[in-house]
């Protein structure tokens, strides 16, 4: 028997209070790129262990630190005069009897391909410096990771996840995937942030949109952009829901002054801002100060046995599946200690606002997933879980 408490709530949902606050970092946000790199490096060294030994390796890369750089950017070009700087750290296992592993080469290999997959308008051989200073992982850590049997917890630590989303969690979501998806404008950059605040009924959606300096001719152009932009947003929104939004974009734009969003880059990396891994969306991709959240970095832990990680992603698929058998509210809190076994937690928390009925159904779905824990471990080798 695990140890999970199933607690029905007579509360009113999220969706039917007065206030919400919802944001998310699009993958362009510097905190974003910390993140994104983080789980690629993880992910990278995870391939490489188990092409050499059959398993992955104890790891967490869940450490990277981007340093702005600097830019002269203008209407039509623009430079970077600065490189932006990226700082790899964490611990790896490095070595394996008398075999060593090339971590500091698979890291920079990972973080590079990242960054050139994702940032066309980055030269990562100008752009950006990339250095890394991943160590070797403390000897308890490691002995705890090569333990036998179900994988035995890295650290004592929680997650959360809740379902379903509110609507407006959804646009707050769907907006920045919209604007940052494949094929979009080439004057829109990465570093789309959105920001849905409800407020008795009404959405205000606060979007701010990077464009590219040297896809934008002028002033006059530039306005087109987010003109075209605003549209294609109401758009979609209307398809989305029937409550009354409003959308904002870029707010400290001041037009008499020629004081615009214009980057070389795309993103705010690039002079406005630093980044690190764990300050941006959490798990499920946004940042909800009205749910319960955890300050854990989900990116870049290891995937087999850091609850830190897995955690956060399985409290959130415990929680949809839930809300698929009709709950109208579920939130999943799950705690382990260090040592123990994680499909063993030392309390998995589910409340829930929905029918008596749905009481047993939610034990079984979170003993379930709980019982296949190590499922998360395969849905992160092939880059298939969110990690933000």
């Amino acid at each position: 028997m695990r140890n999970i408490l199933v607690e029905l709530q007579d509360i009113a949902p999220l969706k039917d209070q007065p206030v919400e606050l919802v944001e998310r970092k699009g993958i362009g946000h510097p905190d974003s790129i910390c993140d994104g790199i983080a789980e690629s490096v993880s992910r990278e060294l995870s391939k490489e262990y188990v092409k050499r030994f059959g398993n992955i390796l104890h790891h967490n890369t869940d450490q990277v630190e981007l340093v702005g750089g600097e830019v002269d950017v203008k209407f039509g070009k623009g430079e970077v005069i600065k490189p932006i700087y990226i700082l790899l750290s964490g611990r790896a296992t490095t070595y394996l009897g008398s075999e060593r592993i090339p971590v500091g080469r698979i890291a920079l290999s990972a973080a590079r391909d990242y960054l050139q997959k994702k940032f066309p308008n980055i030269d990562v051989d100008s752009d950006v410096i990339i250095d890394q200073r991943i160590g070797l992982g403390s000897s308890d850590l490691r002995h705890v990771f090569g333990m036998g049997g179900v994988p035995k917890s890295n650290d004592t630590s929680f997650g959360c996840g809740f379902a379903p989303f509110s609507t407006t969690e959804v646009l707050v979501f769907e907006i920045e995937r919209f604007l940052n998806k494949k094929g979009k404008p080439k004057e829109i950059g990465e570093d789309i942030k959105v920001m849905g605040v409800r407020k008795n009924g009404r959405i205000t959606l606060t979007v701010a949109l990077p464009l590219v300096s040297k896809y934008v001719d002028d002033m006059a152009h530039y306005k087109s952009v987010i003109e075209e932009t605003h549209s294609r947003l109401l758009d979609l929104v209307s398809k989305k829901t029937d409550t009354e939004v409003r959308i904002d974009l870029n707010t400290g734009d001041d037009y008499k002054k020629g004081s615009v969003y214009l980057t070389v880059t795309g993103t705010s990396a690039e002079q406005g801002d630093d980044g690190s891994v764990g300050r941006g969306n959490r798990a499920n991709g946004i940042i909800t100060p009205f749910r319960p959240m955890s300050m854990e970095a989900t990116a870049g832990k290891n995937p087999v046995n850091h609850v830190g990680k897995i955690y956060n992603i399985l409290s959130n698929m415990i929680a949809e599946d839930i809300a698929k058998e009709g709950a109208e509210q579920v939130y999943v809190r799950l705690m382990s200690q260090i040592g123990a076994p994680i499909d063993q937690p030392f309390i998995a928390s589910v409340q829930v606002i929905g029918d008596k009925s749905i009481e047993k159904k939610a034990y079984k779905i979170a003993d379930w997933h709980l019982e296949n824990v190590t499922a998360v471990t395969k849905m992160c080798l092939e880059g298939k879980a969110r990690t933000f």
